[in-house]
């Protein structure tokens, strides 16, 4: 995949950092011009801290230009982590203008060299570049939270730098002009504390950017977030990466076994929508695992059956629980509660009975692993095949459906609500609906069906199926 072309900068981003250039190389003007001219090492400390926001404004410029390019083949998460790069390079010249200023504030204090010479254009310089830098940090700040951009925060921190180094020059030269020789140098050694103190901060919050390092907010949002759409969700792994302000998450949850696969889909999507909302701009990629935990033997036999490719559906899974003691089973694996289980594996309709069975056995075996299982008994079917529908014998089907009508008013005292008949090459296939009081147990409506079903097809000629829908 060929290279994406380079993005270009929003207009603010771009408006920032062309700003940020021209203001410092203005503020090294002023500073080192007016330092060098009156002999002080604190101006002159500071004109070379700002010489070094030319080459850090330029980073910037270059690492958001590079971070705004898209994803590609080579780097999938994009190039936003060229603006964490473009910090920790301008905290490397945040270091070394602190290291020179330093030099020179201990060499001054050692070898107690005349304070500088105090004029009014000095504090006017000072005052001028607290102007520009309150203005320049806040500036940078604003645009960096709208844009993620930890190049434009790392320029603010580096402009407030400035002006915590400007104010301590300020004091520096307000003691000098009190009286105090030394005040000029001690001022110059504060510059390089605060830069030190600056860059620190820089170095530690893009390297662990980089090191893949998970913001502990950033990630209890995200579990938050998860939690909050149920039990049926469990959380079962969650990575965060960073990049440029944006994050990217791998999450593994959990859901119940045997659960279909567009419930499962839908649990994911879930999932991505609870993140995104709790880290907005977030990339999600959601795997979706049947649950191993918490589940009860009916859905554990479950799980094994559907496990198998071949297996189609299961159903009618059905747990006898009786005495190890009594039961079947080895008598080294009595002494405990047990259970029977019985289940019917549909498998495609044209599949040989030979691998039916094979695949049957396997689930078998599974099964009775567990320690809480004594004996297995598996059912084997095809899966339903369409039917054909034959053209209705009206005169006959109205017949019919009065028979039934009066069969349902029997045994539930009410009409039911639909009724319809359906002629195949077997026989009728009856489709009923009853209405059932709300408050009926599903055990005792789906015994009234099965009563139902009996008689019908007991009274009743022709039929080859008879279903029975049941409703409050």
């Amino acid at each position: 995949m060929a290279a994406a072309p380079e993005q270009p900068l929003a207009p603010a981003q771009r408006r920032a950092t062309l700003s940020s250039l021209a203001v410092a190389a203005l503020l090294v003007a002023l500073k080192l011009g007016v330092g060098i001219a009156t002999a002080s090492l604190a101006l002159i400390s500071a004109g070379i801290e700002s010489s070094g926001d030319v080459l850090a404004a330029l980073i910037t410029f270059f690492a958001v230009r590079l971070g705004g390019r898209p994803a590609d083949r080579g780097h999938p998460y994009g190039h936003r982590r060229a603006e964490n790069l473009g910090a920790l390079g301008e905290s490397a010249i945040l270091l070394a203008g602190a290291a020179v200023v330093a030099v020179g504030a201990i060499t001054h204090l050692v070898q107690s060299h005349a304070p500088p010479a105090i004029h009014w254009f000095q504090f006017a310089v000072i005052g001028v570049a607290i102007v520009l830098d309150l203005a320049r940090a806040g500036g940078s700040l604003a645009v960096a939270r709208r844009h993620s951009s930890p190049a434009l925060r790392a320029n603010a921190i580096h402009f407030a730098a400035d002006m915590a180094g400007s104010l301590a020059v300020l004091g520096g030269l307000l003691a000098v002009d009190a009286g105090w020789r030394q005040g000029d140098a001690i001022a110059a050694l504060l510059v390089a504390i605060v830069i030190v103190l600056a860059a620190s901060r820089l170095i530690a919050i893009n390297a662990n950017v980089l090191m893949d390092r998970t913001p502990s907010a950033a990630r209890a949002a995200a579990e938050v977030a998860i939690e909050a759409l149920g039990e049926d969700i469990e959380l079962d792994r969650l990575r965060l990466r960073e990049s440029a302000g944006r994050y990217f998450a791998d999450v593994v949850v959990s859901v119940p076994a045997g659960r279909p696969v567009v419930e499962g889909h839908r649990s994911a999507d879930l999932v991505e929508q609870a993140v995104r909302d709790a880290l907005p701009g977030t990339d999600v990629v959601v795997h979706v695992e049947p649950r191993a935990l918490g589940l009860d033997l009916r859905d554990r036999v479950l799980a094994i059956a559907m496990s198998e490719p071949l297996v189609r559906e299961a159903h009618d899974i059905t747990i006898f629980e009786h005495d190890a003691a009594a039961g079947a089973g080895p008598p080294a694996a009595r002494g405990g509660p047990r259970a029977s289980v019985s289940l019917h594996l549909k498998f495609p309709a044209d599949l040989d009975l030979a691998s039916a069975h094979e695949v049957a056995e396997r689930v078998e075996q599974a099964i009775l692993a567990r320690p809480d299982v004594s004996d297995v008994q598996t059912h084997l079917e095809p899966l339903e095949q369409r039917v054909e529908t034959r053209s209705p014998n009206l005169a006959s089907d109205r017949d019919v459906a009065l028979a039934v009508r009066g069969i349902v008013h029997e045994h539930t005292g009410t009409e039911p609500q639909r009724l319809r008949l359906l002629s195949t090459e077997a026989g009728r296939v009856l489709f009923l609906t009853l209405v059932v009081d709300p408050t009926e147990s599903l055990t005792a409506a789906h015994d009234l069906a099965g009563r139902l079903e009996d008689a019908l097809r007991e009274r009743i000629d022709g039929l080859a199926d008879v279903v029975v829908h049941t409703e409050p």
